[in-house]
């Protein structure tokens, strides 16, 4: 079951994604938001900068600040003052000083006003070469951390600790994650399991409940559809099979008497050369009518699989020999000599097969060059292993390969079009003008589902000797 891993996978890799994105978010947003709170420089750089900047005045009394200074406490709402170093007195302040701030401080007012606020005002000195500058900012501007201490080995440890937070976290979101989506897995996996069932038409039944039971009702539904067409198509087939089957023994007995009465009259000398002729006709119509009945036959048996496979171990080279044998016997004219191709040194391929079937195969290839080329012609019969070439080494040892029975002509042959029809037309109905000669062309088909059944296949194609070529491909034993 593949597909449900997949999609904890998918879950999971949604989540990690989702996360990492969610996180470097946030940093950003962090990072924005402090740009924001200080757009310009810092009160202690500020506190700084304007204890440079204030001076003493050129009468010598007094002190006096720099334009550019004033304008920047100005512009944040601040004040300041500047503490004598000897006197700690304010010997110089803004115009906007609070009433409330004092003008005389101790070296512990100091201390606490450069730890935190003063007077609830949050306060940033700054060094002068005439004393302690001190800014105050608007009670609302500032928050500042007043004791800001922090042990050593904790500083030391913080990239640990600051990991294995993140650790921590993500598990947690994940194990969330996990359990909440947990019901909608159990819920997928049956489903899931259900539709990989359903090609294999085998019954399929979910409980409809959870969070896709709809979906479960439907995949219900349409499983006790495929189960009832697959029922009724048996039906069909059976019937199809048993009728096939019922024709084909009720015309052997009549169809063997027209025969025995016609195989009389063709034999009979008292009657003339004409009428004689005439039974002659018959008795061979009739002949092709009785092979036809067993093609059919023996067609349906095997699309249904009522055909029994008795397999042995057999030699092919054996068998398309004994096949090849049999029509030089029977070709009294010399019209259609078969010629054996088979390298001398190839005398054994052995194959798993039902014997029967595979010389009936290889008989039925050779009588359709014989049927299609009645002005005569050569008909070459060998046996090879079928090599591919990308595993050479494999097939010649003969583990897992393929042998071929190989029927070819050097008649008329076809088309690259009537090759391919032939090959893509599954009945391989073959209707001409000729009423005299129809041909049913079961024979090709009987000889694909011979092929099929023994695990192998059928391969057409144009012959080299100018006719048509047929490979039966058959797994090695």
């Amino acid at each position: 079951m593949k597909s449900v891993p997949k999609l904890i996978r998918r879950f999971l890799a949604i989540l990690l994604l989702s996360t990492t994105l969610l996180f470097f978010l946030n940093i950003i947003v962090l990072f924005t938001l402090n740009l924001k709170q200080t757009p310009g420089a810092s009160p202690w750089t500020t506190a700084l900068e304007t204890g440079a900047a204030l001076q003493r005045s050129a009468a010598g009394e007094g002190y006096v600040i720099t334009e550019t200074a004033a304008s920047e406490l100005a512009r944040e709402n601040a004040w300041g003052i500047l503490i004598d170093n000897h006197t700690h007195q304010v010997v110089w302040h803004t115009d906007n000083l609070p009433p409330d701030i004092p003008l005389t401080y101790s070296l512990a007012d100091i201390a606490a006003l450069t730890r935190g606020y003063l007077n609830d005002y949050p306060t940033f000195p700054g060094e002068s070469a005439n004393g302690l500058v001190v800014l105050g900012y608007p009670k609302d501007r500032y928050w500042k951390h007043m004791y800001p201490n922090w042990d050593y080995h904790f500083i030391a440890n913080l990239p640990t600790y600051i990991l294995n937070t993140l650790l921590v976290n993500a598990f947690l979101i994940f194990l969330i994650y996990f359990i909440a989506n947990m019901k909608l897995l159990r819920s997928v996996r049956p489903i899931a399991e259900g539709i990989q069932k359903l090609p294999t038409k085998e019954p399929v039944y979910i409980k409809e409940k959870g969070l896709l039971s709809e979906l479960a009702a439907k995949i219900n539904r349409t499983s006790e559809i495929l189960e009832s067409q697959n029922y009724q198509l048996k039906k069909k087939e059976n019937a199809r099979a048993n009728w096939i089957a019922g024709v084909s023994h009720d015309i052997r007995t009549p169809l063997s008497m027209v025969m025995g009465y016609a195989g009389q009259l063709e034999e009979d000398c008292s009657l003339t050369e004409a009428v004689r002729q005439k039974a002659a006709v018959i008795l061979k119509q009739s002949s092709r009518i009785r092979n036809l009945i067993n093609d059919l036959n023996l067609a349906s048996k095997l699309e249904y699989n009522m055909q029994p496979i008795r397999r042995t171990h057999e030699n092919a080279v054996a068998i398309a020999r004994q096949a090849a044998v049999d029509f030089m016997n029977l070709d009294i004219d010399g019209k259609h000599p078969i010629e054996w191709k088979t390298d001398p040194e190839l005398t054994v391929c052995p194959v798993f097969v039902d014997k029967e079937l595979i010389l009936r195969a290889v008989s039925n290839l050779i009588q359709n060059c014989i049927n299609h080329n009645g002005g005569g012609c050569t008909v070459y019969v060998s046996v090879g292993l079928n090599v591919p070439s990308e595993d050479c080494q494999s097939k010649e040892q003969g583990q897992g390969g393929r042998y071929f029975l190989r029927v070819e002509d050097d008649g008329t042959g076809m088309s690259a079009d009537e090759l391919q029809k032939l090959n893509q037309t599954p009945h391989y109905m073959m209707c001409d003008s000729n009423i005299k000669d129809q041909r049913h062309g079961l024979g090709l088909l009987i000889v694909r589902q011979i092929a099929a059944v023994h695990g192998g296949n059928l391969i057409m194609r144009q012959s080299l000797y100018g006719g048509l070529s047929v490979d039966i491909l058959l797994p090695a034993s």
